[in-house]
């Protein structure tokens, strides 16, 4: 018999289990990205678009194509920078590795990178990449005219960061499987794909987003010169707007960038959405305030 002592007595070292990499990504995947049914899976989807969507607001991304495979896999191309390839001082590997296998590992943590950003600072492309069968980044930057590349399996490098040939173009494309194993389904939805998209359109102006779904051949744009004032337009096409114009204010409040856009209707109740660093704050909270 084993007395309660005893029980604690074997609470030691030992007991303490250390995850190294992302391993605890794959034992724990609920904790990083909410949930492994559709939910999750969309998220992942969100995770490497945002990081586009961050080179948008930083002035070098005009362009966003979303591409779902007849497979489940899912490939984001953008023309922003390009991730960096050189090494990183401090891991000893291509920053691009570093970004895709460790945790917090992102220029999203002071502000000489991005000043505004979105998504899990630092996390989502690394957790993306533990999610996955496969996935693989190819970067084209423009300082040195060459395409880069690398390729992973269930978040670890098969290979280091190796010259694919040159380019004329800049950006980088992301393409993952997630994992089968993890995922209770592949199966994305596209119209919630598409809303999620057109929400981030209209908070970055002048921005081009594209959803293409092999599966069914369906493919949408988005783009918007208006940005959130268009957006309220699309919020109140189907009531009967009591001015025509939206008021629109914007200002910068102690280092803040603020916009707010409002136009009333005839309708009893009210429809208020905001918004903080691109993500859509459903609960509100101060900046709503």
């Amino acid at each position: 018999m084993v007395t309660n002592v005893e029980q604690r007595s074997k609470y030691n070292a030992d007991a303490i289990q250390v995850l190294e990499g992302l391993e605890a990504v794959r034992l724990r995947p609920g904790m990083y990205i909410g949930s492994t049914d559709q939910r999750g899976l969309h998220h992942l989807v969100y995770e490497i678009v945002d990081n586009s969507v961050d080179e948008a607001l930083a002035g070098h991304c005009t362009e966003i194509v979303v591409t779902l495979g007849k497979d489940g896999s899912v490939r984001v191309d953008d023309n922003g920078r390009g991730i960096p390839v050189d090494v990183h001082p401090k891991t000893g590997v291509s920053a691009l590795e570093t970004v895709m296998t460790t945790l917090h590992a992102g220029g999203k943590f002071d502000h000489r990178a991005y000043k505004v950003s979105g998504g899990l600072h630092g996390v989502g492309a690394s957790v993306v990449n533990a999610l996955s069968e496969q996935a693989w980044v190819e970067v084209h930057r423009d300082d040195t005219h060459t395409c880069y590349r690398q390729e992973y399996r269930r978040g670890k490098p098969v290979g280091p960061v190796r010259p694919v040939g040159p380019t004329e173009r800049h950006g980088t494309t992301t393409w993952f499987l997630p994992d089968g194993t993890i995922f209770s389904t592949r199966d994305y939805n596209f119209e919630t794909l598409a809303q999620r998209f057109r929400e981030v359109a209209y908070l970055t102006p002048k921005l081009q987003i594209t959803l293409i779904d092999e599966r069914n051949d369906r493919e949408v744009t988005f783009c918007f010169e208006g940005g959130i004032t268009s957006f309220v337009r699309h919020l109140n096409k189907t009531r009967q707007p009591v001015h025509p114009t939206p008021v629109y204010i914007e200002k910068q409040v102690n280092g803040t960038h603020v916009e707010i856009a409002i136009q009333y209707n005839d309708g009893f109740t009210e429809s208020v959405f905001s918004f903080a660093n691109n993500i859509n704050t459903v609960d509100g909270g101060t900046h709503l305030t």
